[in-house]
């Protein structure tokens, strides 16, 4: 049996995506790490990291229309997510206790209608307000 011994200075891509993206990020790679980030989201679209960090890339790099894209594509992939997660059915009462503790908790108006975005949507939300205005300039 024959052994190798890596040089510690010997860089080496990892073999998972999303590490991969990680890595090309570290080594200021950063087109390659974006375009790794796509790869990852296309296959899961709803993997909010890599939202998260492509969405930085894209500041870094002051492309803000790419950045604006991304934020879009990422609120869309969590409304319909978090829209398909309450078509569950659910029994009556668990329905009515739920409405009850959102409107006594403050999380609900009187209608039920929720009062707050879920996270990661009013975060995206508020960024994407930000990148219009650097766009508007």
């Amino acid at each position: 049996m024959k052994v190798v011994h890596k040089s510690p200075h010997a860089k080496e891509e990892p073999g998972n995506l999303l590490d991969k993206a990680k890595y090309f990020e570290q080594q200021r790679e950063l087109g390659k790490a974006a375009a790794a980030y796509e790869k990852v989201i296309r296959e899961n679209p709803l993997n909010e990291y890599a939202y998260d960090r492509l969405m930085i890339i894209y500041r870094k790099e002051k492309e803000y229309r790419k950045e604006k894209v991304i934020i879009a594509r990422a609120i869309k992939a969590f409304e319909q997510f978090y829209k398909n997660a309450l078509k569950v059915p659910r029994s009556l009462k668990v329905v009515s206790l739920s409405k009850a503790f959102m409107k006594s908790t403050g999380l609900a108006d009187k209608k039920g209608k929720l009062l707050y975005q879920k996270e990661p949507l009013a975060r995206w939300n508020k960024r994407k307000m930000i990148v219009e205005k650097k766009l508007e300039l």
